[in-house]
């Protein structure tokens, strides 16, 4: 055996041993951990050519280098944080197990990610979208009324498919909704969504119930809501009947309701308050969106646009 088999055999017994504590201690599934050790071992195989030949030698130079390469050969910046990610849950590892003196990762932070821009529809686009769902039979009449009240409310998926009955308030118009952290919200409904909403109640509901009882609103089989599962592919079969080449999921409708209030001119508090952001910050992305929106009009309509 030579020198380079060597130092290969003790860094997979070091990387073999970290993952199997993943795996009992953690539970992981074992695409994550396959994932941990592709991102650890193409550290290793990168240490390994610059001779190094145990971890206690590595310090952050090397760390620097690597993700250097990394930017070189074209790993994009989420792609090269997670990889980061993993290899200091493998040095801190390092130091609790094998007693490695000082961790070469400390001192280095991740690199800042851009945010990303959520994807918007048009006003029409949406209005398109509404229109796909046949009202003649009780699922297209149900499938109209949750599209309707997600794009009316701003939704999260989670709240759409759990909402009961007692949350939709017809007399006042308006929606009481359990969010994250079980936080509530009150939410107006607007006249479209509630016309909608009593329409598949009365009509289609009881007929999808078959004789159940259920305190859902939007029901599946045998009287139980509607899956997370079931709305995305409801949302992403009339996504395809309206000709709409974006990915559009129910999380796109909610980003549409933002979007379209923030351009008819709603405060950015108040949209935070609909939405059920915690923090304004959450809130503030729509706003480049908005930008974009004022920056159109403008370059549409100004004599010197």
């Amino acid at each position: 055996m030579n020198n380079t088999d060597l130092k290969l055999e003790q860094w997979n017994f070091l990387l073999d041993d970290y993952l199997s504590r993943l795996s009992v201690d953690k539970g992981l599934s074992q695409a994550t951990i396959e994932a941990y050790s592709n991102d650890i071992l193409d550290f290793i195989d990168f240490i390994i050519k610059q001779k190094i030949k145990e971890p206690k030698e590595i310090d952050s130079y090397h760390i620097l280098l690597w993700l250097k390469k990394l930017r070189e050969r074209g790993i994009i910046a989420t792609s090269i944080a997670r990889r980061l990610s993993s290899l200091r849950g493998f040095f801190k590892f390092l130091v609790k197990e094998y007693n490695l003196e000082k961790d070469p990762i400390s001192n280095i932070t991740s690199p800042k990610l851009g945010r990303k821009l959520p994807i918007v529809l048009s006003i029409s686009e949406v209005e398109r979208l509404l229109e796909q769902p046949n009202i003649k039979n009780p699922r297209g009449l149900r499938d109209k009324a949750l599209l309707e009240l997600v794009y009316a409310c701003g939704l999260r998926v989670s709240e759409a498919v759990t909402l009961k009955m007692p949350q939709i308030e017809f007399s006042t118009g308006f929606l009481r909704v359990f969010g994250k952290g079980n936080k509530e919200r009150i939410i107006p409904i607007g006249e479209i969504a509630i016309y909608w909403i009593k329409k598949y109640i009365s009509e289609a509901r009881p007929i999808l119930l078959k004789n159940t009882q259920s305190m859902y609103v939007f029901i599946g089989n045998k009287g139980r809501p509607i899956s997370r599962q079931r709305f995305w592919q409801i949302l992403k079969n009339y996504t395809i009947k309206a000709g709409i080449s974006e990915n559009v999921t129910p999380h796109v409708l909610r980003h549409c309701f933002a979007t379209h209030l923030l351009e008819g001119g709603a405060d950015l508090r108040v949209v935070q308050m609909l939405l059920g952001h915690a923090s304004l910050s959450t809130t503030q992305i729509y706003t480049h969106l908005n930008l974009s929106y004022l920056r159109q009009i403008h370059k549409e309509f100004h004599p010197r646009g």
